[in-house]
């Protein structure tokens, strides 16, 4: 059966405006010693995996992710109708998720990316977000795992505003979510490229023993129509 690879990460860049990112050459072709890359960067920036330790002192470190809990079969939730500012309710959730079976992967394709860059503010203050009854809709469906194209939780928006950091509960599908053990991928790209409404998830963190998180690169397979 022919299959379509659908690459759903974001592209690590320098210079943006959020990130930090560290990037040279440790040695080059100029020294007669060929090349390799130094770079360095938040293990919680671009595409990435967290792991409940990021906001759960107790909670398993990626140590505790196998390969079976991050790649399996998804459900692709279609809210590409999603005004922007705006809430994400658990019933638009449950309108989506005809489809989403427990133990499932649940990609939320809002196609966010297509409306504004990760690389302006507008992607992180105009965004629409989770309300705290989605993500517990999620929770209940249980699902093994999210993947989020957009800036999920409405308070990440101080990052750029200059608020205190919210408490745990405000940052809903962290707290939902993440903190009762059901792993998050964040900042996917490209989902408006996804066609099926199932496909199997493919999400490779990097082996980064006892850490909260990691870098990422997420692809969805679908079958190919014939």
């Amino acid at each position: 059966m022919p299959r379509r690879v659908v690459d759903l990460s974001t592209p690590v860049r320098t210079g943006h405006f959020r990130w930090d990112v560290e990037r040279r050459l440790a040695k080059s072709h100029d020294t007669g010693a060929g090349q390799a890359t130094w770079a360095g960067w938040n293990v919680h920036a671009f595409t990435h995996m967290d792991s409940p330790r990021h906001v759960d002192p107790e909670g398993f470190t990626t140590d505790a992710i196998t390969p079976d809990m991050t790649i399996g079969e998804a459900a692709v939730l279609d809210l590409s109708d999603v005004p922007a500012n705006a809430p994400i309710e658990a019933e638009r959730i449950a309108a989506a998720a005809h489809g989403l079976r427990r133990g499932d992967i649940a990609i939320l394709k809002t196609r966010w990316d297509e409306r504004a860059s990760i690389d302006t503010p507008d992607f992180w203050l105009q965004s629409p977000w989770m309300t705290d009854g989605a993500a517990e809709f999620l929770y209940g469906r249980g699902v093994k795992a999210v993947a989020f194209d957009f800036p999920q939780d409405h308070c990440i928006r101080f990052f750029l505003t200059g608020e205190k950091r919210p408490p745990l509960p405000e940052h809903v599908t962290h707290y939902r979510l993440l903190a009762r053990g059901v792993i998050m991928f964040e900042y996917l790209a490209n989902t408006g490229a996804l066609q099926a409404s199932r496909c199997l998830f493919v999400g490779l963190p990097i082996r980064l023993p006892d850490s909260d998180g990691a870098p990422a690169r997420v692809v969805a397979i679908e079958e190919a129509a014939a």
